[in-house]
């Protein structure tokens, strides 16, 4: 990471080069309307700066339709560039399905990465190149904000709630990475390295650092977990106690205690474990223990990530 003020970052993705395009095009559509007026300023600040011989009569009518041009061709060509820029910023929030998730833990002043293989690292994030990657974020204490100006991408990390991003990098290299919030006395010292390496690089990456060795991936890690604190005691088949199924629960519609419903993503997932009484499925009372004073994020991810792909509730 170079330490040298660059005047404009680097493209690492195509987002980058349709962010760069849309702020070029709109500065040159703001020089087009403003341009002529500077001009025209000028040019008659010379022309009568000493004459005080001007026709003063009332001008005569004008074109009606030329004075709503004046207004209308400028309001269609600023309603062209709010559509363009909603379709990038929606695009942001709609990872393609095959997308990588990487869940990513924000802390004074670090920032903690997870990879669904089981590799954990600080403050550098290896991800392959071409390959659609998400980030699952929450924070565990202030608000932080990650930011990656090679990718034009900026989003805000919260304590107590998962955001998500995702992004696609197109070029190989180190790109910094830093928070854009200030989060207390060493904000300034919270960056990074996002690392974009060739598929076969990144392969050879985690195997050298995977967490556990070659079973260790994040969600065996919250099966592990999931086993260790009897959480198939209640929501087993089997189970004594009435718990509601987790098998195949991800990315389906829950019905709610209140007779409202919630689609089962990874935010619901973290709240049934830390807020569980919140939001009660239908049939069942209010009984499971919270474990926000128990497990740390890291370890309410690997179960998130466990439960996102269990089948049988065991």
């Amino acid at each position: 990471m170079s330490a040298a003020i660059e005047l404009w970052p680097p493209q690492a993705s195509q987002h980058a080069k349709d962010i760069d395009l849309l702020i070029g095009s709109f500065g040159a559509m703001v020089w087009l309307f403003t341009l002529p007026v500077f001009v025209l300023i000028t040019v008659f600040a010379i022309r009568y700066r000493r004459s005080h011989e001007v026709n003063r009569e009332h001008a005569p009518p004008g074109n009606p339709w030329l004075e709503l041009s004046w207004s209308a061709i400028p309001f269609l060509m600023i309603l062209v560039f709010f559509v363009w820029s909603t379709a990038l910023f929606l695009d942001l929030y709609r990872p393609p399905a095959e997308a990588m998730p990487i869940h990513v833990v924000a802390k004074q002043w670090m920032w903690k990465f997870q990879h669904p293989e089981g590799a954990r690292e600080i403050n550098d994030l290896h991800v392959p190149v071409g390959t659609p990657v998400k980030l699952v974020m929450t924070s565990e204490d202030a608000i932080h904000s990650l930011y990656v100006p090679a990718l034009r991408i900026k989003q805000d990390v919260l304590p107590g709630r998962y955001t998500s991003l995702w992004f696609d990098a197109e070029q190989e290299g180190v790109y910094p990475l830093r928070c854009a919030e200030f989060c207390g006395t060493d904000h300034s010292a919270m960056t990074g390295r996002l690392i974009v390496m060739r598929a076969d690089a990144y392969a050879a990456w985690l195997a050298r650092n995977r967490d556990g060795g070659a079973d260790g991936t994040l969600a065996a890690q919250g099966g592990a977990l999931y086993r260790r604190l009897g959480c198939g005691g209640c929501h087993g088949a089997g189970a004594s106690v009435r718990a509601p199924p987790l098998g195949g629960v991800f990315g389906r519609p829950v019905a709610l205690a209140d007779g409202g419903s919630v689609t089962a993503d990874e935010q619901y997932l973290r709240d049934a474990i830390l807020l569980p009484n919140r939001q009660v499925v239908a049939g069942y009372r209010p009984i499971m223990p919270t474990y926000a004073n128990t497990l740390s994020e890291e370890q309410v991810n690997a179960l998130v990530e466990y439960l996102k792909g269990v089948r049988d509730g065991r």
